[in-house]
């Protein structure tokens, strides 16, 4: 189940060549592509790969799986790690699906990017992280509205999370889990002992959820 890489760099260079193809192959069988992306050290080498990749970024829509509820330019941002890692050079093509739209709170934000999101089908290649507490996305234990999130049969694809979990423990917008089951591949992006000690021998946390569904597939990619 865990793909295991000797260095950072190598993991990136794989997670780079799997996103680069799932996008390569959706712009030529439908057209248009859709990457989530996701915050944390891990990912980012991946972004600064894929911004030089060669494709036409002007048929890929690009969101986030989760963000905090801050401004765009605040290093706690996602938006601000995507836009400054991903969507240049060649990738400022892209269109960027924000999740923070203005609100007064995160509920309102995940209420007004919640139909554009939707919009956007079934996810290509979804990129996520993973927590020292098992979270994927912003799915923490904890989280007052965790139980919602969750639940395979809900209907919401956004949500609203309260400050108070998390780290740094603000608010946020998350997408939900039957948002993240619409993707049709997941990369898991971790690293050090501990996170696989999770992945191997936890159960009953949010990223545990993800690998124990047959709906959508999902890898994951570890190094030390």
């Amino acid at each position: 189940m865990i793909e295991i890489f000797p260095t950072p760099a190598a993991l990136a260079e794989a997670a780079t060549t799997a996103v680069h193809g799932a996008l390569i192959s959706a712009i030529d069988h439908r057209g248009g592509a859709s990457l989530v992306a996701t915050g944390g050290r891990s990912p980012a080498p991946v972004y600064d790969r894929l911004a030089r990749s060669r494709l036409d970024w002007s048929r890929v829509a690009v969101t986030l799986s989760d963000d905090r509820f801050v401004p765009a330019t605040s290093s706690d941002s996602n938006e601000r790690l995507v836009r400054e890692r991903l969507l240049i050079d060649s990738a400022a093509a892209a269109r960027f699906v924000s999740l923070s739209r203005g609100a007064d709170d995160p509920r309102g934000s995940a209420d007004l990017a919640e139909a554009e999101v939707a919009a956007l089908g079934a996810f290509d290649i979804m990129l996520l992280g993973m927590g020292d507490d098992g979270h994927v996305a912003s799915l923490i234990p904890g989280s007052p509205v965790l139980d919602e999130a969750m639940d395979p049969a809900g209907t919401r694809l956004l949500m609203g999370v309260p400050a108070g979990v998390g780290s740094p423990p603000v608010a946020r917008i998350t997408m939900t889990l039957p948002a993240l089951l619409q993707a049709r591949t997941t990369l898991i992006l971790i690293s050090g002992a501990a996170k696989r000690a999770i992945i191997a021998d936890g159960e009953g946390l949010p990223v545990h959820a993800l690998l124990e569904q047959a709906k959508a597939p999902v890898r994951i990619l570890w190094t030390m």
